[in-house]
Parts: C-alpha cells; sequence; structure tokens
C-alpha cells in the first residue's frame, strides 16, 4: 500500500523555492500549525524555503498563529489573500513593500478555487466592479510593489455587460486540515468548526499537477471510515501529516481546542445576557434593527453590527424569527465575534464556504449590517485600506454589492466621541477628532455609483444621524432629537449633504432605557406564533 503518512520536517524539505502555496483557513479555524509552524523554522534556521507566493480567501490569523508564522521578508514574494485585519506583522510588510499583495474579494477567491479545479483559466464575475479590485482603479493591487505587476483581474464583456475575470494562479502545492485520515488519505471533518473550501483547494491543486497534504488528528486503518462522512477522498491526497500537540497546533478555534457545539454535534442553552448599555453602539444598532422583518436572512460583518444587532434582537425578542448568517458557511444559531468570528452556536447548517457566497452572490441575503471606515459623497464605503493600515475587504464585496439592503453601521465621527443621553435626547460632549464622511475615500471597497445603478437599498446608520443613498447622492433622512444639524452633523463633514424635505426625528424609544418595544411593530398582524412554525 502507498504510504502518505509522513512528518512536518519530510513536508517542508520538498516545498521548492518559488513555489505557490494555497492555505485554506478562517481565523484560526483550519489552520495547520505543526506545518505552518516547521516551514517558519526552516526558513528562519536554514533559509528555505523562500520566494513563495502565498494564497488564501479568507483572513486566516489570530493575530499570533495561522499566516503570521509565514510573515518573514523573504519567505513570501507575493500574497493574494483577502484579509489580513487580524494578521498586523502581514500589515507591516505589506504597508512596507516588502512583500506583493494583491486583495481579492474572499467570495472570488474561494470561486477561483473551485473553478481551476475544473480546468477553467479563472472565474468571471461582476463582484468588484467599480471597486478598488476593478482594472480601472487599482486591479486590487494593495502597495507599490504589486503596482509593478500585472492585475490579476480583467475587464471583459459578454453580451456587451461588463465582468471582471480572476486569473487562474496554478499551484505548486497545498495545506489544507481535517480531523481524520485512513491509510489511503480519505480525510473526514467530524471536529472542525468548519468544512470551509478544502475539497476546491485540493482538487485545484491536482489539477496543476500539485501535491496536496492534510494535516489531522486521528490516523485510523483504511475503510474504516462511512463513505459520506469522507469530505477529502484519498485520491486527492498525497500527505498525512498528524499534528504533535493537538491542543495547540490543531485547535478547533483560535479560543477552544474543542467544544461539540461548534461542531453541530450539541445543542446548548443559550445564555441570558444582560441587556447592553445604552450607549453610543447601542443606538446604533437599535436603529439598524428597526429595518428588520420576520423571516429575513441576515448577514452580519464585524464591529457594531456583530456586537450589537443580535443582542438587541434578543433584547427585543425577535431573534428567533431572523435567520443569521456568516459567510464561512454558517446557517442560524447565534454568531460568535471577536478571533472566533465564522463560526456560530446551535447552528442550523454548516455548508461550505463557496456555497455560501453562491447564495450571497446570488443575492439571497435581505440585510446585510456593515460596518465603516470612510464615507464620501458618492455613498463610497472603505473599509479596507486607511492610513498605514491595509486591513483588506474580506468576503465585504461579495455581501455588499448583491444584498437586497445595506445597513453601514458607524459612530459619525472616530476617536474619541462621547455623548450623553438625557430624556431621550442626545448631547455631544466630545467630538471625535476624526471625519468618518469625507470629501473622498481612500479606497473604494464600496461603489455608491454601481449601487446606483442596481437601484439597491443602502442606509448609513450613525448614533446621530441616518443618511440614504439616492441618485443624487448621500441624503440625509433622520437626525437624533437633540441634534443641531449646522453644528452636530454639517459642521463635521468634507461635503454637504442632501437634506430631505421629510427630515424626520429618529425614533424617541431608540434613546430609552429598557426595551425599544420593537417586538410589536416587527410581528405587525402576523403572528409570532406562524412565523416561528413557518421558520
Amino acid at each position: 500500500m502507498n504510504k502518505k503518512k509522513t512528518n512536518a520536517s519530510s513536508v517542508v524539505s520538498s516545498i521548492q523555492n518559488k513555489s505557490t502555496l494555497a492555505l485554506c483557513g478562517f481565523t484560526l479555524m483550519g489552520a495547520c500549525e505543526t506545518f505552518l509552524k516547521e516551514l517558519e523554522e526552516s526558513f528562519l534556521t536554514k533559509g528555505y524555503p523562500n520566494q513563495l507566493t502565498l494564497i488564501h480567501a479568507a483572513g486566516h490569523s489570530d493575530r499570533i498563529n495561522g499566516i503570521e508564522h509565514l510573515a518573514h521578508k523573504g519567505l513570501v514574494s507575493k500574497i493574494i489573500g483577502s484579509h489580513w485585519g487580524l494578521a498586523p506583522r502581514w500589515g507591516e510588510l505589506i504597508h512596507n513593500n516588502d512583500v506583493e499583495a494583491h486583495c481579492l474579494p474572499q467570495g472570488q477567491l474561494t470561486h477561483l478555487f473551485r473553478a481551476m479545479a475544473g480546468g477553467k483559466p479563472g472565474n468571471f464575475s461582476k463582484v468588484g466592479l467599480g471597486t478598488y479590485v476593478d482594472p480601472r482603479i487599482e486591479g486590487g493591487r494593495m502597495n507599490e510593489s504589486a503596482k509593478q505587476s500585472e492585475s490579476l483581474v480583467d475587464l471583459i464583456h459578454i453580451h456587451d455587460e461588463e465582468y471582471l475575470f480572476y486569473k487562474e494562479v496554478p499551484l505548486d502545492v497545498c495545506i489544507i486540515r481535517g480531523t481524520t485520515a485512513d491509510e489511503f488519505g480519505n480525510i473526514t471533518m467530524e471536529d472542525e468548526a468548519l468544512k470551509l473550501e478544502a475539497i476546491s483547494v485540493a482538487q485545484a491543486t491536482k489539477r496543476y499537477g500539485g501535491e496536496v497534504i492534510v494535516q489531522v488528528k486521528n490516523y485510523v486503518k483504511r475503510g474504516t471510515l462511512a463513505p459520506k462522512d469522507v469530505v477529502i477522498p484519498g485520491i486527492y491526497v498525497d500527505h498525512i501529516l498528524v499534528a504533535d500537540e493537538p491542543e495547540q497546533n490543531h485547535r478547533q478555534t483560535a479560543c477552544t481546542y474543542y467544544n461539540p457545539v461548534f461542531s453541530g454535534w450539541l445543542k446548548e442553552p443559550l445564555e441570558e445576557l444582560a441587556p447592553i448599555p445604552l450607549n453610543m453602539r447601542k443606538i446604533i444598532g437599535r436603529r439598524a434593527v428597526k429595518e428588520l422583518f420576520p423571516g429575513a436572512v441576515v448577514n452580519l460583518g464585524t464591529g457594531i453590527p456583530g456586537d450589537t444587532v443580535g443582542p438587541v434582537s434578543k433584547e427585543e425578542g425577535i431573534l428567533e424569527d431572523i435567520i443569521l448568517t456568516i459567510e464561512s458557511g454558517a446557517i442560524g444559531g447565534q454568531p460568535l465575534g471577536g478571533t472566533d468570528f465564522g463560526i456560530t452556536r446551535n447552528a442550523e447548517a454548516i455548508i461550505e464556504h463557496p456555497y455560501q457566497f453562491d447564495y450571497y452572490t446570488g443575492r439571497g441575503v435581505d440585510i446585510t449590517y456593515m460596518g465603516t471606515a470612510e464615507i464620501d459623497e458618492v455613498g463610497n464605503v472603505n473599509v479596507s485600506k486607511f492610513g498605514s493600515k491595509t486591513a483588506g475587504c474580506g468576503g465585504f464585496i461579495d455581501i455588499t454589492q448583491n444584498a437586497r439592503k445595506v445597513v453601514f453601521c458607524s459612530t459619525f465621527t472616530a476617536g474619541g466621541c462621547e455623548l450623553a443621553i438625557r430624556d431621550q435626547k442626545v448631547e455631544i460632549i466630545t467630538e471625535g477628532k476624526f471625519r468618518k464622511f469625507k470629501q473622498s475615500v481612500n479606497q473604494i471597497t464600496f461603489s455608491g455609483n454601481y449601487a446606483k445603478e442596481q437601484n439597491q437599498n443602502v442606509l448609513y446608520v450613525t448614533e446621530r444621524a441616518v443618511f440614504q443613498l439616492t441618485k443624487q447622492g448621500v441624503e440625509l433622512i433622520e437626525i437624533a432629537p437633540g441634534i443641531d444639524i449646522d453644528r452636530d452633523i454639517l459642521a463635521h463633514m468634507d461635503f454637504s449633504p442632501i437634506i430631505s424635505n421629510d427630515l424626520k426625528l429618529m425614533d424617541a424609544d431608540i434613546f430609552t432605557e429598557g426595551c425599544m418595544g420593537f417586538e410589536e411593530s416587527f410581528y405587525g398582524s402576523v403572528s409570532k406564533n406562524r412565523v416561528s412554525v413557518a421558520n
């Protein structure tokens, strides 16, 4: 029998300089720490392998582990990914032009792996049109080093319509993860929190004649795994690497070695959380929640959306009648945040990463809630690059460009803004140091013009004002009670918004201690029991 079981040192020593390496992970889910640590050690002590091209779909770090092990000048010469917000050393290398950095939408990278697996020269999509990914703007090139190279994205026309074509990236080697391998290399994922795009990465690597490495916790006799449990068949697998010290090197998430709830084997009672205090972030979350309706399929971004929309919905008694989803493939349940973003407690389904993005780009999301760093007078939003920080877009472009409604949630200014709430009125105590409403954004991660062309419903919700995107531009439609338009809004914007002829005060219940009482208007004439059964 062909023996595929090996060790990390042997696998790493077989990787040639200038190879293209594909990784598969989401924060620290799927991270192959045994392999990554060995690769880092080999480079630091022996100088090889070096000048690699690294490609990964999702952000793949917890600020310390994951792709951070490979953040050494010379180890990787080109990185192709979607997000480095939890990878500070990579952010520094990109900012200093010590690596050629290309940032493409997360969903499009998962679809590119799948297209390459099927023998195609790339993948075409409308996702990214009008953003920094568009070759007419930046072509996804994130630093000067990348701008010296050809864009990985072309503009093409099909039936007189514009599309972006994401070019193939031939793979030499990939490292993916499972829970158990048999002697032939059949792989199951019973303890993994997510399936991700592992099968597509493996198939794509084999398409180019590359080597597929799989890190697992368990190694068993061939023929003992149930066929329907096998996620990666052994015909795709060249090397099996059994993790040493799995509690450190094969963790289910950054914060958890293993919890059966995260892999869907158990359901646990969700603890009753104390209501979040009435502060600036909760005001934003409350106003955002008022866009929900029974049965809404929702995507939550990190930051204010992830921290407030779920808890506020729980407080208002409506959480059971909306469906929260995460781009990683989790559907239903209660999403986690921080370095464990990407998983949920009590998920109803966990599907593969590329198929979740099929649903998103096919306009399956009713409402997405996303944060912002900058907004301009055209309605463009930047979350990917500001100052010396290169965060990347993650799945932001795929999701916001195709959701039926986009609700951006953000403080009006940044850097120390403080307010007081008295008698259901807002008083600005200390204004933030930095403006978020700019004449033009530093990088276009969401295209206002493209959204207008698609007649997309877009809101920008802050603690003191709500704006909507119109054909004419950004329009102020609501202000918080107690706020002066000239003093508290217009004086802190780099552009003059359209002022609605029907300008309203934000609902007073948003600024009230205790529940808003939104449950009644949420359900309206629809019976709560009928909604719950239907879902």
